[in-house]
């Protein structure tokens, strides 16, 4: 082969090879450069679903057959879930709690509260205190002999104690029936009002032993529902 064919051939190959290396350094560079939508040591970001809060739990199904009130409203008191329970299963473990703290208290809280006097009722026992006040008898004939006695010393000076005994009988009668009638009516003035202040104070007294009752059934109560994880107030 003449020697310019050899140099030629070699000039090619050379040529071919410098391509290629070329070639593939270009390729290489490509694969090794970093994305350019993710800076190099940018934290990866997180799928789509993966950042999504979790759906929260349904609430359990009903444990019992749900009543339609509120055992709660019933004695005047508001509960409040503290472990997720839903509104039926509430009414339940109400209705649970009133039945068991009525067992345990032995108070019944439908037992309705009891009603202040009337005008009437006060006026009744007003009546019936006056009619029963004890009244002075005797008045008119005390006072005609205390009326005669003085009347007779007077007529005696006079002159004619006969005479002025019976004039001082007709007085005394009359001050003696008035000073009665005074004291028979200031008796019954003080026992109508004692009469209308009993009802008043048996009035009291009941109501301050149904509170104190209810208050104590309140308490059971309660405390069944903080066991079951709900505040009441």
């Amino acid at each position: 082969m003449p020697a310019t064919s050899i140099v030629s051939a070699f000039r090619v190959t050379t040529l071919f090879c410098v391509a290629t290396l070329s070639l593939y350094s270009v390729g290489c560079g490509k694969k090794s450069q970093p994305d350019a939508q993710t800076p190099a040591g940018a934290p990866a970001q997180p799928s789509s679903t993966s950042g999504q809060p979790a759906a929260p739990a349904a609430p359990a199904a009903p444990t019992g057959p749900v009543p339609s009130f509120s055992a709660a409203n019933k004695v005047g008191l508001y509960t409040n879930p503290g472990s997720g329970q839903s509104h039926d299963q509430q009414l339940i473990d109400e209705s649970n709690c009133y039945n068991s703290a009525q067992q345990q208290t032995g108070v019944n809280p439908d037992t309705p509260a009891p009603q202040p006097p009337s005008s009437a009722d006060v006026q009744a026992a007003q009546a019936q205190a006056a009619d029963a006040a004890p009244q002075q008898r005797g008045g008119r004939a005390r006072g005609a002999a205390r009326g005669a006695v003085g009347g007779a010393a007077i007529g005696g000076i006079a002159g004619d104690a006969g005479t002025g005994a019976a004039v001082g009988a007709t007085v005394g009668t009359v001050r003696g029936g008035r000073q009665q009638r005074k004291a028979n009516a200031a008796a019954k003035d003080q026992a109508s009002a004692q009469g209308g202040a009993q009802v008043q104070q048996q009035y009291q007294s009941q109501k301050a032993a149904y509170d104190q009752q209810l208050n104590t059934f309140k308490r059971a109560f309660t405390a069944c529902m903080d066991a079951r994880g709900y505040s009441v107030k």
